[in-house]
């Protein structure tokens, strides 16, 4: 057995009967290399080894640590939570959502209309779709071409669609070094490999993507980033545009919370010949019945779609029916309003509620980013707000090397009732208030 994983062993047994106990922080790696007489390469592998294993995590300019719980089943934002208040999943459902919805579906119920809404259908979708949802996702004067639009069983699919067309396995996508968490997955499936790229408060930074190369393409969140909630300004996004040209490379844009701030032009308005803009129905009407768009330049049109198909990644000719009657109808529209102005209060909660703490949101996002106080860490603080039947989410979900996961946590605010959120919100801000060792006994 190699030396790095047999003292790995070591400390694993450490681990396993509570001499080292959750929390803990190992020593420094040259310190570690002198007590064990090995050269501090080696230490450094069985510190990443620890961390591979989910024993330990690794903080930039902290160090590394005992995790205080084990890490989680199911890769992070891919189920609902099991706490009592979920601030993990981003899905918002106001008290009128169902009734708006019901009007556009009953008269699907007709078995004339059902029986059509039940045959099979292409990634083209219907022309009444395209129209539609062409519509839908215009803004800041830019709008799709409706035959450009290629349709998906949600966003999601949309993302591992043009992932698969544009980067084959092996090959390189860039990434904001803090990402969508389901992007890996989606690269590790399909035999992507991740590349983080530099990020500033403005976004991306347009050096780091020329530093990446070579690089296949790039995924970016410019508008409500998540997790941090920023939007990239103008001439950042026409920066970024300029490089994608020089280089020759494509864009994989998510829009997905764009709806809830629709002052900015796209990526893709900017450089339509290298950007495929990704969207859906999931947060602006719900994820249960919902559909995804792939906006594709025409040169690549096909590569995508053909992605989407031999993917299994296609919408329902029923999800399509419903999601046109709505969009006809105002549903969505009505939906969009109404959840724009309750994320705008969601925001105003939280500002006041953990307005002595170093919190990070646009104004207009249904999340924020949360740097915790000295001396948290961002696992325990996880675990302790676990013990307090609140779920929330790491930093390290969103990171792509797990040794340099931020100190942070982010808090999706749309889900619980707005009396629930500044409770769980209060109770969150208790506890950074204490330190973490006055929180383990309850």
């Amino acid at each position: 057995m190699d030396d790095y994983r047999r003292i790995a062993d070591v400390v694993a047994a450490q681990i396993a009967t509570g001499r080292l106990r959750p929390g803990d922080r190992l020593p420094p790696q040259r310190q570690f290399a002198r007590r064990h007489g090995i050269a501090a390469s080696t230490a450094a592998r069985v510190y990443s080894e620890l961390i591979r294993r989910g024993l330990a995590i690794g903080e930039v300019g902290r160090g590394t640590f005992v995790r205080a719980s084990a890490p989680a089943s199911e890769p992070a934002l891919a189920e609902p939570a099991r706490a009592r208040v979920d601030l993990e999943l981003n899905f918002s459902v106001p008290p009128e959502q169902s009734a708006i919805l019901a009007a556009g579906l009953s008269g699907m119920l007709r078995a004339d209309v059902l029986a059509s809404a039940l045959n099979p259908v292409g990634v083209a979708g219907t022309s009444a779709l395209r129209e539609a949802a062409a519509a839908l996702l215009s803004r800041a004067g830019w709008t799709p071409d409706p035959s450009h639009l290629l349709l998906s069983g949600n966003g999601r699919q949309a993302i591992a669609a043009a992932i698969a067309a544009l980067v084959p396995a092996g090959e390189r996508l860039g990434v904001e070094e803090l990402t969508y968490p389901v992007v890996k997955g989606i690269a590790t499936r399909l035999g992507v490999t991740l590349v983080p790229l530099a990020m500033d408060d403005s976004g991306v930074i347009p050096d780091a993507v020329r530093s990446a190369r070579p690089l296949r393409a790039v995924y970016l969140q410019p508008t409500l980033h998540n997790p941090l909630g920023t939007t990239m300004p103008e001439q950042r996004r026409a920066d970024i545009a300029a490089v994608l040209h020089e280089l020759g490379i494509y864009a994989i844009e998510d829009g997905i919370y764009a709806f809830l701030r629709d002052d900015v032009p796209p990526l893709a308005a900017l450089a339509p010949d290298r950007v495929v803009a990704v969207d859906s129905l999931s947060k602006r009407v719900a994820p249960g019945l919902t559909v995804g768009f792939a906006v594709a330049p025409e040169a690549i049109g096909n590569r995508v779609a053909s992605a989407m198909r031999s993917g299994g990644w296609t919408a329902p000719r029923f999800a399509i029916e419903a999601a046109t009657r709505w969009l006809a109808d105002g549903a969505v529209t009505r939906l969009q309003e109404i959840k724009r102005h309750d994320a705008a209060e969601r925001q105003r909660i939280a500002r006041e509620r953990l307005a002595d703490f170093g919190v990070q949101a646009d104004p207009s996002a249904y999340h924020c980013w949360w740097r915790l106080p000295e001396p948290w860490r961002a696992d325990t603080f996880v675990a302790a707000a676990a013990r307090r039947g609140i779920a929330v989410t790491p930093g390290a979900a969103f990171t792509i090397v797990p040794s340099r996961a931020p100190n942070a946590v982010r808090l999706a605010l749309a889900a619980p009732p707005t009396d629930v959120l500044a409770a769980a919100l209060d109770t969150l801000a208790a506890l950074a208030r204490h330190m973490p060792e006055d929180t383990e006994v309850e």
